[in-house]
């Protein structure tokens, strides 16, 4: 569904806002980025709290309006729209966003590509449910995805192939919770949670606890954690498949797409949860290590400082050494 405009994004965030404190802690909710947020403060006057939370939802709606592949006009979808013509001018939060964008590029070894739109519209289950793309058409997708291809200049961008396409979808909404959680500090507010979608962000502590726990969902039993941790100055994003696959032809393909062979990723991978400093590269690492598989996705967070992580598959949990410092509660199966 493509939306119209920016002010459908924008009453739609603040529509859906709702504020409420029980006992220490106020907690706002809304929808934003396709997803439920939740931003939560502990002993915040309503003199911060509020403003706070308005500075938020007017951030996060312009964000949304800027960066939705889903609003026809906005600055992504106009760098779509003039891949092959022309150069497109952007801002700067925009350029910084596409700087990011090359380092984790490299950071990933290729696997980060924010050039894959075109694969993840081929592989598209809502539209062919039962339907597999042709290796002919994977290969010729494939000429529209790299990033090497994209141009960069001071204030501008350009995708210099027709049917290149920019989404960033993959980075977006955790950069969004990075900024989120560091705006806080503007308002004095040390003592905050910020979770758009289980991509969450924590500074401080919560309510009696000198951390904030935060649940790993179990991939055999959605609904249910297989563990808990407890994080305080750092961030947590997960990335798995388990909810979100197609059987076809008795084989089991799912939406997360290997941008270096153009297929869906096929390993033992169910979820990937990572704790790091930034939530933006927490998501970076979660999919990566995802896509990578189980040997090589351990040792990519075992390599990057400041990182811990567990890797689930259909048999085991692989927990990296750094995760136990974070680990309350190990449920079993």
């Amino acid at each position: 569904m493509v939306l119209t405009d920016s002010k459908t994004i924008r009453s739609r965030v603040f529509q859906s806002a709702v504020m409420k404190t029980e006992g220490r802690l106020t907690t706002l909710t809304f929808h934003a980025m396709g997803t439920l947020c939740r931003i939560s403060l502990v002993e915040t006057p309503t003199t911060q709290a509020n403003p706070y939370f308005e500075n938020t939802l007017n951030w996060v709606a312009d964000f949304e309006a800027k960066f939705s592949r889903f609003l026809d006009n906005s600055l992504i979808n106009r760098i779509n729209k003039a891949a092959g013509r022309e150069w497109v001018e952007i801002d700067p939060e925009t350029e910084r966003l596409l700087a990011m964008c090359g380092e984790f590029r490299f950071f990933s070894r290729g696997v980060f590509d924010p050039t894959s739109l075109p694969l993840i519209r081929l592989w598209n289950w809502k539209a062919n449910p039962s339907t597999l793309p042709s290796a002919q058409q994977i290969g010729d997708t494939r000429e529209l995805v790299g990033w090497s291809l994209v141009q960069l200049k001071p204030g501008a961008v350009f995708l210099p192939r027709t049917g290149m396409c920019l989404d960033l979808g993959g980075i977006g909404k955790e950069y969004a919770v990075d900024f989120v959680a560091q705006t806080a500090t503007q308002y004095h507010i040390n003592d905050v949670l910020v979770d758009f979608g289980q991509d969450i962000r924590a500074s401080g502590h919560a309510p009696s606890k000198p951390a904030w726990h935060i649940g790993l969902e179990n991939p055999q039993q959605p609904g249910s954690c297989w563990a808990s941790l407890a994080i305080t100055g750092s961030a947590v994003a997960t990335s798995g498949d388990y909810l979100r696959h197609s059987m076809i032809n008795g084989r089991r393909y799912g939406h997360i797409i290997d941008p270096r062979t153009g297929y869906p990723v096929e390993n033992e991978c169910r979820a990937v949860s990572v704790v790091a400093p930034s939530c933006t590269l927490a998501g970076i690492l979660s999919t990566t290590a995802f896509i990578l598989g189980p040997r090589e996705g351990y040792d990519l967070i075992q390599q990057t400082f400041g990182a811990a992580g567990a890797i689930l598959t259909s048999h085991e949990k692989i927990i990296t050494p750094r995760l136990h410092e974070h680990l309350v509660q190990l449920n079993s199966r």
